[in-house]
């Protein structure tokens, strides 16, 4: 059994098609790795994207969580897994991104910190990203639910 990235990459698209089966959607997941460490799996489009997508991407991301553990309990050498269905998380990210922006100009402009509301792992690291790119810096803080970024100008 191949257990590297692209063996793992195999597993992670069968167990996530056998998984919308069980919900009548039969249809091929388009699978890839965006580097080394994280496994893309794209869900197309369907009559089942709110279903699979769910409140506030609750499912998506139990998807998620469930395939990452499949790989684990299997031991593939990459665990880590993105699913996103009908291009839902890249949406999302394009959202914050444009939201973000006014936070990194209003800190910038005002060179006081800003406490951003609480977010998901995905959300912040999409923040985070856009905050070294305009040389501000940035940190999560809190714990679970409450886990949000402070945005701050860099001390040199």
């Amino acid at each position: 059994m191949d257990k590297s990235l692209e063996g793992s990459i195999t597993f992670a698209k069968k167990y996530l098609e056998d998984l919308l089966s069980f919900f009548g959607l039969n249809t091929d997941v388009l699978g890839s790795s965006s580097d080394e460490q994280v496994i893309e799996l794209n869900v197309p489009s369907s009559h089942l994207n709110g279903f699979l997508i769910g409140q506030k991407g609750e499912t998506v991301r139990a998807l998620q969580f469930m395939v990452s553990n499949a790989l684990r309990n299997n031991e593939y050498e990459v665990s880590r897994v993105s699913v996103d269905v009908a291009d839902y998380k890249k949406q999302r990210a394009d959202r914050i991104s444009e939201q973000a922006e006014a936070w990194v100009k209003q800190v910038v402009d005002t060179k006081e910190p800003m406490h951003l509301k609480p977010m998901n792992a995905a959300d912040r690291r999409v923040i985070h990203q856009l905050a070294s790119e305009n040389n501000l810096s940035s940190e999560s803080e809190g714990e679970g639910r409450d886990r949000h970024i402070v945005l701050s100008v860099k001390i040199d």
